[in-house]
């Protein structure tokens, strides 16, 4: 049976980690300001990951320029939403559209038409003793990329700085109530700041799992509208680092099911409809009420307060 497989959750996590990521991001940055530049962020981060590891020789200084990178994508989106009171959806439309084309011509200057090199180093995978020992638990943990170890660590980490320390309890106070918090004496534009690169850096390492820690290459467009999955696994999640990582492990069992599906005579186009499916029900509410923050959107300038 499918379901009692343990490949099949294998296949879950690990597809799970390019949406849980970006997703926990965004429950930093969505307290703060509308972000939809994920899934450009992530495919600079893809980009940058793949480029200076042929570069470098290295897949870990691969990793630092994609962090690199996205958060400085990430900065120019609060930049433009917190001191010039941009538009934020428009922002991150703009970032999204530029990162795609960016991205793509890059690949095909540095690279040529042929693609990034076969011989592009990318992160290992591995195996904790012991763990692998368990049955049908070590299974589902064998062999996984480093950067699945990552995630879980940082889903767990990302919960306790949110909702267990002073600087989490100023970031959700100054998504609910940004008067109130400044009125106490917090510098609500640095939290708003804070917030938005926090969230690049998440994104930028979803990219990087994709290109060096999946694969050791690079494609244009290759996240394949997972940063609006991400986007969906978020207000699914209710703004929670672990209800987002929830949702991304549903959306990623619906990815793996589908390439389960596949050798059992199923249509792969509606297979890959799946979890598009389940993003249009989560944005249209139909999962369950989700409450954003109250000031996620609204521009807040302490000149004028």
């Amino acid at each position: 049976m499918i379901f009692s497989d343990p490949e099949i959750w294998a296949a879950t996590l690990s597809m799970a980690v390019p949406l849980a990521l970006p997703a926990i991001g965004g429950t930093f940055s969505e307290r703060t300001v509308v972000n939809i530049a994920m899934e450009g962020i992530m495919l600079i981060g893809a980009f940058f990951a793949v480029a200076f590891s042929y570069w470098t020789g290295s897949a870990w200084l691969g990793l630092l320029a994609a962090l690199i990178c996205g958060g400085l994508t990430a900065a120019a989106l609060a930049w433009g939403a917190i001191r010039v009171s941009a538009d934020q959806t428009v922002l991150g439309m703009g970032i999204n559209i530029f990162a795609a084309g960016l991205t793509t011509f890059l690949l095909n200057t540095l690279f040529g038409f042929n693609g990034t090199p076969i011989s592009t180093p990318k992160l290992p995978n591995i195996s904790i003793p012991g763990l692998d020992n368990i049955p049908y638990i070590g299974v589902i943990f064998q062999n996984q990329s480093i950067l699945v170890y990552i995630m879980i660590v940082l889903v767990i980490v990302s919960h306790w700085f949110l909702f267990h320390t002073r600087l989490g309890l100023r970031m959700r106070s100054v998504g609910e109530h940004p008067l109130a918090a400044d009125t106490l004496g917090i510098n609500v534009w640095r939290i708003r700041y804070f917030g938005v690169i926090l969230s690049g850096l998440f994104s930028a390492l979803g990219g990087a799992y994709l290109s060096i820690g999946v694969l050791n290459g690079f494609t244009a467009n290759m996240t394949n509208g997972r940063g609006y999955i991400a986007l969906a696994a978020m207000i699914f999640g209710k703004w929670t680092p672990l209800g987002s990582f929830g949702a991304a492990l549903i959306f990623g069992f619906s990815t793996a099911l589908g390439i389960v599906l596949q050798g059992q005579g199923i249509s792969s186009n509606l297979l890959q409809m799946i979890p598009y499916a389940l993003t249009i029900l989560a944005l249209a509410g139909l999962v369950g009420r989700a409450v954003a923050p109250a000031a996620d959107g609204i521009p807040y300038d302490p000149r004028r307060s």
